[in-house]
């Protein structure tokens, strides 16, 4: 019998509605009783941890759970998470860096219908995360949909269907099918040994948007507010303007002054080249750290956990360069190979 381990963290799928809207009331012995007999073969014991909107699910949030599995890891074959959907890709992603080489599978779900609704999506989120847990494939991972995704590789990109999540730039790691679950031949499976808890995040870090017309002035008033990191979402395959409202040189300025500015694409999928335009290279040259195919959960994510972790600006640049959890590298490099 496989030893399954579930956390609740509280969202939709643990929410029930009240005069304010939805809101988490369900604790984790109820969602315990409403997946009884999910996952044959296993027993699963639950635990509570949290009972939040995911909306208030913060850094401070992902470093006590991070902690929690790692206490509680050696004890279980695999561990589900139950988190709500619209922070869920974020957390994924921390937990892949919090917990370098999680010797056990651990899979966040959620759902976009509460438990309790006869519609909900739920049960199969929650029966696919269980066998996911069981599966032995150690790493961090989303089931949703039936689909098995990478932790650092999730997105929601949907906010009322089923099908909420998608795996960006890189394929599911595994599918739940009448065959039951069927891994991605595709998806390299890494032995995992010795986790390591490293699960200090930087709070001093904001993700920017650029746009039209956005002014420069918005470096200085973030170096003032004590901003170290900086990830900027530029246009298409990496354009960042410099001409009239010179946003790319107010960059280099801020990372000779110490920020650690990283840059990707808006575009969720295929990931930046900012060295195929001069409105690319330009920001390239003032010294950024390109993030190419990662999510913009996994580069905000990673760039909270390498500040928290270092504090040499070389060592930050070596860790936002190095494909640590799955995060770098994309669909196109295995389609070539």
């Amino acid at each position: 019998m496989k030893k399954i381990l579930m956390i609740s963290t509280g969202g939709t799928l643990a929410s029930s509605r009240s005069d304010g809207g939805l809101s988490p009331r369900l604790h984790g012995n109820d969602i315990l009783n409403w997946i009884a007999g999910l996952a044959e073969g296993c027993t699963v014991e639950e635990e509570e941890l949290f009972m939040l909107d995911s909306s208030n699910m913060q850094p401070e949030e992902w470093e006590i759970l991070a902690e929690r599995i790692y206490r509680r890891r050696e004890a279980f074959d695999g561990i589900v998470v139950i988190h709500g959907t619209d922070t869920l890709a974020y957390t994924a992603s921390a937990l892949s860096f919090a917990l370098p080489g999680i010797e056990i599978p651990v899979v966040l779900t959620g759902s976009q219908v509460p438990i309790e609704d006869p519609i909900a999506d739920a049960t199969e989120n929650c029966r696919a995360a269980l066998h996911m847990a069981a599966s032995g494939c150690a790493g961090v991972y989303v089931a949703f949909n039936r689909k098995i995704i990478l932790g650092t590789r999730a997105s929601k990109i949907r906010t009322r269907s089923y099908d909420a999540f998608a795996s960006i730039n890189y394929p599911c790691a595994a599918r739940i099918d009448s065959g039951g679950l069927v891994w991605n031949p595709f998806v390299k499976q890494e032995r995992k040994s010795g986790c390591r808890l490293e699960n200090h995040f930087c709070k001093d870090v904001f993700l920017l948007k650029v746009f039209p017309g956005i002014s420069p002035d918005i470096f200085p008033c973030l170096e003032k507010m004590g901003i170290r990191g900086v990830y900027v979402e530029g246009f298409g395959i990496g354009g960042i303007p410099s001409v009239r409202r010179n946003l790319a040189d107010a960059i280099g300025r801020a990372v000779e002054g110490g920020m650690m500015v990283a840059v990707g694409s808006q575009c969720l999928y295929e990931g930046s080249d900012f060295s195929v335009y001069e409105v690319g290279r330009r920001v390239l040259s003032h010294g950024v750290i390109e993030t190419g195919s990662m999510t913009s959960e996994a580069a905000v994510t990673k760039l909270m956990w390498a500040l928290g972790k270092y504090d040499s600006p070389d060592q930050v640049r070596r860790a936002m360069a190095e494909n640590l959890a799955g995060e770098l590298g994309s669909i196109y490099d295995w389609l070539g190979s």
